[in-house]
């Protein structure tokens, strides 16, 4: 099982790394599952992946609040909005359109009722 935990960690970590460069990708949330992966399976990559000046933090902040900092809260309601614009422009059917609000507006709220974190 271990295996397993390890694999998944890695893909995750890897759909995040994609992430930061394809602006369609999310980065946070694979960082979160890698992390987790990474958790059940290698102390040492969960302890780097902590570590980590950029990607550490956002997983900390998870790990040991439940917690999303107030500028990523504006970066992913922004970037799910966009990507809503997005499609209403380029003319899709109303079904994406419409199943892309439903969940664009369930992902905003969860994200939105997360505390922001200790105020440093």
């Amino acid at each position: 099982m271990r295996g397993l935990w390890l694999a998944l960690g890695g893909l995750f970590l890897g759909l995040g790394l994609l992430g930061v460069a394809l602006p369609v990708l999310p980065t946070t949330p694979f960082m979160l599952l890698a992390a987790g992966c990474f958790a059940r399976s290698s102390p040492r990559l969960h302890r780097w992946l902590l570590g980590h000046p950029t990607l550490g933090p956002p997983i900390r902040n998870w790990e040991e609040n439940g917690a999303v900092s107030r500028p990523a809260k504006r970066l992913a309601t922004g970037s799910m909005a966009a990507l809503l614009v997005l499609s209403v422009l380029l003319g899709l059917a109303w079904q994406v359109i419409l199943a892309q609000a439903v969940l664009i507006a369930l992902g905003s709220a969860f994200i939105l009722t997360r505390p922001d974190g200790p105020s440093r």
